[in-house]
């Protein structure tokens, strides 16, 4: 039996491991789901001794509250020696291309991101495979649920264009590159574009109106959300499609809503608001 450890059991990691366990393998994980906890060294470093592979999604520490460059090398960096390796990382390390498309050879730690270019960097240097990742939408987590809420925006910015991916299609690559070579691998679908026309088919698929176009003052983004918007690029996918033979299921924004759409409940669509009015229907 295969053994995966995993560091930080969030989100896209449960569905990796999941699908692992599908497979027959055995998984054991830190994070607030996991089966232990990060601070209990004695019990992490056994269950890492039987590892044959190890997972983190942890994402590096704040260096204004002076926390690890990323906690997992910071603790337990010794113990992953000898390990086969993998990190969920983020195409943010790429910075801003002015909309132009990069791939694993372009330049990193020029954007916002400093942290996490450090932390992808220093995972490499480790000899693992590194996931850069950029916007991640699935059941639960997509523009369907945005709109429903009435947290959509169409932000008004000409040329503005983002890469995305389905988490389906990230548990895909990574369990696919688990015996692929080290190195940096793009997970991203085939389609990038302007963060406008994912609203809007969100919407169409739900039957309400597209909300307005606003500046990013008139949204009142958070600063979080507004730096979402301080970069534009397009993310290449051609090394992960040519090395790990791996083919995003969802090669669009439109696939991949439509295929959430498809899973919703009744009660769940008839719960969409009407964005133009704010008004439940």
């Amino acid at each position: 039996m295969s053994r995966l450890f995993i560091f930080g059991l969030g989100y896209t990691a449960k569905v990796i491991a999941s699908h692992l366990e599908s497979l027959g393998w055995e998984v054991v994980s830190t994070g607030s789901d996991g089966t232990l906890s990060f601070d209990d060294e004695g019990s992490v470093r056994l269950a890492l001794a039987d590892a044959d592979h190890v997972l983190s999604s942890v994402p590096p520490g704040k260096e204004s509250r002076g926390e690890p460059l990323d906690p997992v090398l910071d603790r337990y960096g010794e113990a992953l020696k000898g390990k086969a390796l993998s990190y969920l990382s983020s195409t943010g390390v790429y910075g801003d291309a002015g909309g132009a498309w990069v791939d694993e050879s372009s330049p990193t730690g020029t954007g916002r991101r400093t942290a996490r270019s450090e932390a992808d960097a220093a995972w490499l240097a480790l000899g693992a495979r590194v996931y850069r990742l950029p916007g991640i939408y699935g059941p639960g987590r997509s523009m369907l649920e945005r709109v429903q809420a009435g947290k959509a925006h169409r932000i008004d910015l000409p040329g503005q264009v983002f890469s995305r991916v389905h988490v389906e299609d990230i548990a895909a690559g990574v369990i696919a590159g688990l015996q692929a070579p080290a190195g940096a691998y793009n997970l991203a679908d085939n389609l990038p574009c302007p963060q406008n026309h994912v609203v809007e088919e969100a919407c169409r698929l739900l039957g309400v109106t597209p909300p307005p176009l606003q500046t990013l003052d008139e949204a009142g983004l958070s600063p979080m959300a507004r730096g979402f918007y301080a970069e534009n690029r397009r993310v290449a996918n051609g090394k992960a499609r040519r090395v790990l033979q791996w083919q995003p299921r969802y090669p669009d924004y439109a696939a991949g809503l439509r295929a959430l759409r498809a899973t919703m409940s009744p009660t769940m669509e008839s719960s969409a608001p009407d964005t133009a009015t704010g008004v439940q229907r």
